[in-house]
């Protein structure tokens, strides 16, 4: 599957809610379907720097040339977000992670209901990501 179609599969389950509550509702349970990272992975170099809550986010280069995320957080909205990141973006090789636009968060609106300190940390979890894409070219 592109990033675009699973960026699309995200926008789909979003369509049908209006209400915030149930949308933050699914981001927590897509948070919860998140498969857990082992605790030698949760280290201070993999904490992303400029999120409220604790995100460890890790990274592994595929034979194939693909990247693998695996990530974590100690805030079940932020667990969330950080999930559908992992979703588009694990499967796909470095340049398809540095050249994607990742307007999915947009489309559902996540943006315009994030705090400021959340909208940073969404930005840092991002940039994190690509590092990792760059680094592992």
């Amino acid at each position: 599957m592109t990033i675009e179609e699973s960026q699309q599969n995200i926008i789909d389950q979003f369509a049908d809610i209006d209400d915030w509550m149930d949308r933050y509702a699914c981001i927590i349970d897509m948070g919860n379907e998140l498969a857990p990272i082992s605790d030698e992975l949760k280290t201070p170099d993999r904490l992303i720097e400029g999120c409220q809550s604790r995100v460890w986010l890790d990274a592994e280069k595929n034979g194939d040339g693909t990247l693998t995320f695996k990530a974590d957080s100690d805030a079940i909205i932020v667990k969330g977000i950080i999930s559908m990141l992992v979703d588009v973006l694990s499967g796909h090789t470095p340049d398809e992670i540095l050249n994607a636009d990742l307007h999915f968060i947009n489309d559902i609106g996540l943006t315009e209901h994030l705090s400021p300190t959340r909208s940073n940390g969404l930005l840092a979890m991002v940039k994190q990501m690509r590092a990792y894409a760059a680094a592992l070219r």
